[in-house]
């Protein structure tokens, strides 16, 4: 049934390569669990709620995946968006985590109607290179500066902005010894390497922080009505708030559609156009899965590229994301795990992911710098204002400026003078 149901023969697998491949796929990304609630608790929510939500919506999207586009592909919570969520949308604007979740929703709803027009792929294509490539740097630096306050290592500083931390303190030492088990073991191909990270960490703060308690390993899972129903989606359709929707539709239609295309790449499946076999089905899962995530309250949910590590092993069909997906759902019965671990064991996690992302800056054109300079100010814009939003729109208007002065209006997209323009409105009448 398995075999002709995900079409194991034709695509040269079986059901232990499979099963092996799922494994593999959620040992990578399982960290999520604990990153998430980790961030999302610092807005306000209940950590051991949105590690049960985050656990179901990633396996409800992932499951959802393989069974409609028999694809490897796994999704879950995106990086960078609840970051900016939490530590921008909420706590630097002063946004309800209800409203502020609203505005990931309305950014999914965005994308969802650019699949349901079949122009994600047309807009996608219509931004330059370089402003792509600045806009996944800069959301990894953003999320380093995050990892890096979270472990202590650097702190608020009236003369200077910022400083270095305590390098005396416990919690800096063990937050900096869990980024370099994390890098150690990747360099080693040891796909599991973050959790590990985490799981030693914690098991360090156990005994060193006693501000760090255990409360269980398994429970039944709590009631989620602190969180699920609790979004506020009337109340994130503020003017103020369109730049930030905005932002939350574009991160992810780049996020998403560039792991999928990465992703069937590795996989022998997508062709020189980056297309791929029921990329329609694909496209609807994860846009769909975005709107539910957000819903939910777990941020908006996006197609994972470590799903890379399962094909790395032979996955190739939709069986490898169902067994993620039903990995997924047997953690939340660990749900007691997500109040255990402090943030200072999952900010090494944090700035791995923004050396992975910020590595894409090889790809800018540096030699022209009508291409070289807009893709610098959105990545050093992110961190250094302090939002994803302003970095985006920084990028935009500085592109189109540099192309119109440099003789070469031609080259600008209009798509993208557009949305510039759209964001030098925004400047003018909200600020």
């Amino acid at each position: 049934m398995l075999n002709k149901f995900f079409e194991l023969d034709k695509k040269g697998s079986t059901v232990k390569t499979e099963i092996v491949a799922g494994i593999t796929t959620f040992f990578t990304m399982v960290y999520i669990v604990f990153v998430n609630p980790s961030l999302l608790g610092m807005a306000g929510m209940d950590a051991q709620v949105v590690f049960v939500t985050t656990c179901l919506i990633t396996a409800f999207g992932t499951i959802a995946m393989g069974l409609f586009s028999n694809l490897p592909i796994a999704l879950a919570p995106a990086m960078g968006l609840n970051a900016f969520f939490t530590f921008v949308v909420v706590q630097k604007l002063g946004y309800s985590w209800q409203i502020g979740m609203g505005t990931i929703f309305w950014g999914s709803v965005g994308l969802f109607l650019l699949t349901l027009l079949q122009v994600r792929y047309w807009f996608m294509s219509a931004i330059p290179l370089g402003l792509r490539v600045g806009i996944g740097a800069g959301i990894g630096l953003f999320i380093a500066l995050i990892g890096f306050k979270n472990m202590g290592l650097v702190v608020p500083n009236p003369d200077t902005l910022m400083a270095l931390g305590e390098l005396h303190d416990p919690k800096v030492l063990m937050g900096i010894l869990g980024f370099f088990i994390i890098v150690v073991l990747a360099s080693r191909g040891i796909h599991s390497g973050v959790l590990i990270s985490i799981t030693a960490i914690t098991g360090l703060a156990l005994v060193f922080d006693p501000a760090v308690s255990f409360h269980g390993i398994i429970s039944a899972p709590p009631s989620l009505g602190a969180v699920v129903g609790q979004v506020d989606i009337a109340g994130a359709l503020d003017t103020a708030l369109l730049g930030i929707i905005f932002s939350f539709m574009l991160v992810n239609l780049f996020d998403s559609s560039g792991t999928l295309i990465a992703v069937t790449n590795k996989a022998g499946m997508a062709d020189a156009q980056g297309r791929f076999p029921k990329m329609k089905q694909a496209l609807y899962v994860d846009s769909i899965s975005a709107m539910v995530g957000s819903y939910m309250g777990t941020s908006a949910i996006s197609t994972y590229i470590e799903s890379g590590s399962g094909v790395s092993v032979g996955g190739r069909t939709g069986l490898t994301a169902v067994v993620v997906g039903i990995l997924f759902l047997l953690t939340i019965f660990f749900s007691p795990l997500a109040s255990v671990v402090p943030a200072y064991a999952t900010a090494g996690a944090l700035v791995f992911v923004g050396i992975l992302m910020a590595s894409s800056l090889i790809e800018v054109q540096w030699d022209d710098l009508t291409e070289a300079a807009p893709a610098f100010i959105t990545t050093a814009m992110m961190p250094f204002t302090y939002s994803i939003t302003e970095g985006i729109a920084f990028g935009f208007i500085s592109y189109c400026i540099l192309k119109a002065f440099a003789g070469r209006i031609k080259e600008i997209h209009p798509a993208v003078a557009v949305v510039s323009a759209l964001f030098i409105l925004k400047f003018i009448w909200v600020g």
